[in-house]
Order: structure tokens, then C-alpha cells, then sequence
């Protein structure tokens, strides 16, 4: 068993409609940091879905909801650290506002 530590999702701006931002590919993944931060003047809110292989973005998956994160705030996410992806699962994302937020994660893939 091989263990690779990598930045799974680089620094971004979040897109105002659900995104696939990381795929786990031959592999299972566990997020190990997920943080959210608020760039704009206003305040912005980021939902994330944890979807299964052939799966979709459903309320099944939702594991953080409509998260508010006033301005200049980073909020860390601890609802998503320590999850794992099955090999095809997907982490997917929905900002309030285009180029308010933005995301990072890193984890370890075990393949």
C-alpha cells in the first residue's frame, strides 16, 4: 500500500455552481485539511457535496450546508476532515458568488 500526501484541490475561486473540484482516480483519498476563504467585501456562502463513484450532488451527500464566511474570514472546515472517497468519488462545490471564496484542500491518496 502506497500512501502519496498531495494538495488535492490547489488554491481557487469556488464557481457559483456545483463544481467537481477533485476526483479521487485508482485510488481511495482522505482529506486531511479543506479550508474556505472569503475574499470579497460581502458575505458569501459554500455548500460541499462528498459524491460517490457514478453518484450525483443530492442532499444525501451534502456534508456542509449553505456555510456562511463573513469577509476576510477562513473558516477550516472540520466536517470534511478525516472523510474518505471511495476510488470515483468526487469532492463537488457550490459558492453563493463567482470569485468570492476560495478553496484549498490537501489529503493522502492510498492506492
Amino acid at each position: 500500500m502506497a500512501v502519496t500526501v498531495k494538495n488535492i484541490i490547489p488554491p481557487k475561486q469556488a464557481e457559483a455552481a456545483a463544481t467537481a473540484q477533485y476526483q479521487a482516480s485508482n485510488c481511495k483519498c482522505i482529506i486531511d485539511k479543506f479550508t474556505v476563504t472569503n475574499t470579497s467585501a460581502a458575505n458569501a456562502s459554500i455548500t460541499v457535496n462528498l459524491i460517490t463513484p457514478s453518484g450525483t450532488a443530492v442532499n444525501s451527500n451534502k456534508i456542509l450546508s449553505s456555510k456562511v464566511v463573513v469577509p476576510n474570514e477562513t473558516y477550516t472546515c472540520p466536517e470534511l476532515v478525516g472523510q474518505v472517497l471511495e476510488s470515483g468519488g468526487i469532492i463537488s462545490t457550490t459558492a453563493s458568488a463567482a470569485t468570492s471564496l476560495t478553496i484549498m484542500a490537501s489529503g493522502r491518496e492510498v492506492t
